[in-house]
């Protein structure tokens, strides 16, 4: 008997420290991160400069040069007389 009411006081104890306490407050959303696609944007200058040269586009990235983020395009550029295209490369501040 006695340790039913032991059992029956810590049960009224542990409610009664539960119903006191803050009712749960779920965190706030965090800050939506806006993702920009950096490789894509080299590609789009890529094409661009390739048009420009009247080239094909052969390689757009990303890299890091001197500290500073910057688009290496790769464009061939095609020959006369049958030779092989040209290989220009081009280097543009991101």
């Amino acid at each position: 008997m006695n340790r039913f009411r032991i059992l029956i006081a810590t049960l009224a104890l542990g409610l009664a420290s539960v119903a006191d306490a803050a009712p749960y407050q779920p965190a706030p959303p965090a800050a939506p991160q806006v993702l920009v696609n950096v490789q894509a944007n080299c590609n789009a200058v890529g094409q661009d400069i390739a048009q420009r040269n009247g080239g094909t586009l052969a390689k757009a990235s990303l890299e890091q040069r001197g500290g500073q983020a910057v688009c290496v395009i790769v464009v061939l550029i095609p020959a006369r007389d049958g030779q092989r295209p040209r290989r220009e490369e081009f280097v543009v501040p991101q």
